[in-house]
């Protein structure tokens, strides 16, 4: 093999690599030796084939095979011997090849820069730290008291009016052919009037309706209801109206609390305290280290490949440009956005070659026992849909490695953060969010519940609940018919 350096400026190198004719040759008969061994030709027994009658037979059929193993090979150990990591796949181009002749073959490739970091044992950091002020206790308690709303009997002879929870049977069946049809008819069913739960029409006719009140409810299913067998015809609910109830504010006592789990009133409190104070460290915790990183990337400047740098600055604007269209703006980036998305891509690019190269001195791994805590930590986020995020990542390696990667970046964030010198200053909580930057995390999509037949067919936008402390979330109930 001979090797010529055709370029080598800054990260950039071109080689040119000779193969000899008679090292392919060699490679070429080393193959057909091992194919000779089961070859069957008229007249002689395996492994008795002539070596030419095997290459006139086969020499072409595994020339493909030997030439992208000797140029695999051979371009390694020349980037070895030059000491040239690549950053990036290096590119391949083979330059002239005959049968008998030499193989000639460039290679360009991109070098991971050699540099040593900055001695960050020399880093001086400040922690901010604060604690749940009482009156976001307290605004936390109402929004949970305000998302688990109860109701209270109507005893007044009234009818029911927008808002009010009436409890109803219902049977269904479809106008023109009096069938009844699976998911028409529920028993019990607690409807909010004026929710938009059920299909258009049905909830208005149960307005002014009493407690004991039988009513024939006439709607139309919409043309574009996702049941065929429904889409466009009409139909016909018998409903009793069982028990009509309205609205009533919850009060935050012990009897709430212990509607929630929870002994009694102090101990909500104080779980919801604790929920609280874990949000607050974790926004401390975001916000030293992007001090670490900025400490970091100012006191380490080398030239970075330009391949990655495209890359990482290619995934910004894609994936700028998608939640752009998810907003309904133009897709339009200008020219000073690009220059600070450019910007921000050689920051994120020159710290992920910063911390990889303090996790390999320091031999820091993530264990697959981690990354399995972590896939279940993701999947407790779906409660009932725990079985579909496991599914999705046995299945795709690549997205479990792209789990390993923010790990990686933790386990070396918090063994710089150890031998750093780091000071708590206390701060209230709205001098920490004001120093929080907002920061999105991909999750897999929840898939919704399936519907049924007397509900509405359209989808919503799902609204974040307020969470209760130390309990879980349910899977949503499947819907019956008369809903959208």
């Amino acid at each position: 093999m001979k090797v010529k350096e055709l370029k080598s400026e800054g990260l950039s190198h071109e080689l040119e690599i000779t193969i000899p004719a008679n090292d392919i040759d060699a490679r070429v008969d080393v193959k057909l030796q091992e194919v000779g061994q089961t070859a069957k030709m008229p007249g002689f027994r395996p492994g008795k084939v002539p070596l030419s009658m095997l290459k006139k037979r086969y020499g072409k059929a595994i020339m493909g095979e030997i030439l992208e193993a000797a140029v695999n090979e051979t371009s390694q150990q020349a980037l070895q011997d030059k000491k040239i990591t690549p950053a990036m796949q290096p590119k391949i181009e083979v330059k002239s090849f005959d049968d008998g002749k030499d193989l000639v073959y460039t290679v360009s490739v991109e070098a991971l820069p050699e540099f040593k970091v900055a001695d960050f044992k020399t880093i001086k950091l400040t922690k901010l730290v604060a604690e749940p002020e009482a009156e976001e206790v307290d605004k936390a308690l109402e929004r949970i008291a305000a998302n688990n709303k109860s109701s209270k009997e109507v005893t007044t002879k009234r009818g029911a009016k927008e808002g009010d929870i009436v409890n109803i049977d219902f049977h269904g069946r479809t106008a023109d052919d009096n069938v009844e049809h699976e998911g028409m008819h529920a028993h019990g069913h607690n409807l909010e009037l004026g929710s938009g739960q059920f299909i258009p029409g049905f909830e208005d006719q149960l307005i002014g309706k009493k407690a004991g009140d039988e009513v024939e409810v006439k709607v139309s299913f919409p043309e574009e209801y996702g049941a065929k067998e429904l889409a466009g015809r009409d139909a016909i609910f018998d409903v009793k109206v069982n028990e009509l109830r309205e609205p009533a504010e919850a009060e935050i006592d012990d009897e709430f609390a212990k509607s929630l789990g929870m002994d009694d009133v102090k101990a909500l409190k104080e779980a919801v305290q604790e929920q609280l104070q874990k949000e607050l460290d974790s926004h401390s915790r975001i916000v030293l280290k992007k001090e670490l990183l900025d400490a970091l990337d100012e006191a380490n400047k080398f030239e970075i490949p330009a391949g990655m740098l495209d890359i990482e600055f290619d995934n910004i604007i894609q994936q700028i440009e998608i939640d752009k269209k998810q907003r309904g703006e133009e897709a339009d980036i200008s020219d000073e956005e690009k220059e600070e998305y450019k910007s921000i891509s050689e920051r994120r690019v020159r710290l992920g070659l910063i911390l990889a190269q303090i996790g390999q001195e320091q031999n820091i791994q993530v264990a697959d026992a981690e990354l399995q805590k972590a896939v279940i930590s993701e999947a407790q986020k779906y409660p009932g849909q725990e079985k579909e995020v496991f599914d999705y990542y046995s299945k795709n390696p690549q997205a479990l490695e792209q789990m390993r990667a923010p790990l990686f970046e933790e386990k070396v964030v918090d063994y710089i953060l150890e031998l750093s010198e780091v000071k708590e200053k206390s701060v209230s909580q709205e001098e920490l969010l004001s120093a929080l930057e907002d920061e999105e995390t991909e999750k897999p999509k929840k898939k919704a519940a399936k519907k049924s037949s007397a509900k509405k067919d359209d989808k919503k936008d799902d609204k974040k609940d307020e969470k209760k402390p130390a309990a879980k979330k349910k899977a949503a109930p499947k819907k019956s018919t008369a809903k959208k």
